[in-house]
């Protein structure tokens, strides 16, 4: 924990903007390459224009259905 501090205490302002997000964004493009999957799968089983635009709302929010189900499933 003593290094960690002394490390921290010599970097300047600068490093620590370039390197304070280091691999931060890696869950959007889990989430990214989700939202496409949803799309595909939720607008291919869609017929008519209501169940499209309906589509697009649920591969919004694909992540809390996910969560749901299997809480649900561990529940159970």
């Amino acid at each position: 924990m003593l290094a960690g501090a002394v490390y921290r205490q010599g970097m300047t302002n600068g490093n620590r903007k370039a390197w304070g997000n280091r691999g931060a964004g890696g869950g959007n493009a889990v989430y990214g390459l989700g939202l496409i999957g949803a799309l595909v799968y939720y607008i291919q089983h869609a017929h008519g224009f209501w169940a499209v635009l309906l589509g697009i709302l649920k591969a919004l929010v694909w992540p809390a259905f996910l969560i749901y189900h299997v809480l649900k499933f561990l529940a159970a």
